[in-house]
């Protein structure tokens, strides 16, 4: 029977390390030493797998990293099928460049977690750090496509350049949450921060708590939609407080903006 290939971190490192080439699609039929002989950029150095963590099972559509750091980079970079499992923290670009499959995490994550992530299922049990589904310095697109749920809370500039998929926060959200957004969609139950919107040409974000908006946001009245019950409907399978509102969530307030770009995104807020 098989069983996760699992990767135990020995001891936290010293300087940063970057974990790119453990994915399932490069280490399918690849034997435990062959793994193990793989080295791994940590600053300077390019020590072995089998240095830095201690290697177990077989099974590479389903890995685990146990003890897991937040020097830890990189982690599920351009995942493309399998599931990833961390236990512990993770470092900045967690999940960067997603194509497909599961990006599972029990504790905190850096900076340009989900950034430029196409497709799959990404889920942050505790908090993540600033360009949540961002884009990369100097890109016009951030995330494409794929869902990102975060049960704790999130930083500054959350789904900035965002182009499509669906960002789910339980928390709260920093500063310039859906910034520079195209389209898609960013749900949060906690607080938001200032700007919020801030230069949004279309996409929605769904609010639980009435936020702070700028002079460029229309307030459009209060409306019923019939799209919010379905929308929340596909949340049901989800382990997620996301997943107990599929129903009470029709009524809402409207606010259409950024009136400063081209005015086709929306704020709703729950009544």
């Amino acid at each position: 029977m098989s069983a996760a290939l699992t990767f135990t971190l020995k001891q936290a490192p010293a300087q940063r390390v970057d974990m790119s080439p453990l994915v399932c699609q490069n280490l399918a039929n690849m034997l435990l030493a062959d793994i193990a002989a793989l080295t791994l950029q940590n600053g300077k150095r390019k020590p072995r797998v089998d240095e830095l963590f201690t290697i177990t099972g077989d099974d590479a559509q389903n890995i685990v990293i146990k003890n897991s750091s937040d020097k830890l980079d990189f982690i599920g970079k351009e995942l493309d099928g399998g599931c990833i499992t961390v236990e512990g923290d993770a470092g900045a670009y967690f999940g960067m460049g997603m194509q497909a499959g599961e990006l599972k995490i029990t504790g905190n994550v850096g900076l340009y977690a989900a950034c430029e992530m196409k497709k799959g299922y990404m889920e942050i049990t505790g908090n993540v750090g600033d360009f949540l589904g961002g884009a990369l310095p100097g890109n016009k697109m951030g995330m494409k496509g794929g869902t990102v749920l975060v049960k704790g809370n999130a930083g500054e500039r959350v789904g900035d350049h965002l182009r499509r998929g669906t960002i789910l926060i339980e928390g709260n959200a920093g500063d310039y949450c859906g910034s520079r957004m195209t389209a898609g969609t960013i749900a949060v139950m906690g607080q938001t921060g200032r700007y919020l919107g801030y230069a949004m040409r279309r996409g929605t974000l769904l609010l639980w708590q009435k936020p702070t908006l700028s002079a460029s946001f229309n307030d459009c009245g209060s409306h019923t939609l019939g799209f919010l019950p379905l929308l929340f409907a596909s949340y049901r399978k989800l382990n997620s407080k996301f997943a107990d509102t599929a129903t009470g969530f029709s009524r809402v307030q409207r606010y259409a903006g950024d009136m400063s770009e081209m005015g086709k995104a929306e704020i709703l807020v729950k009544l």
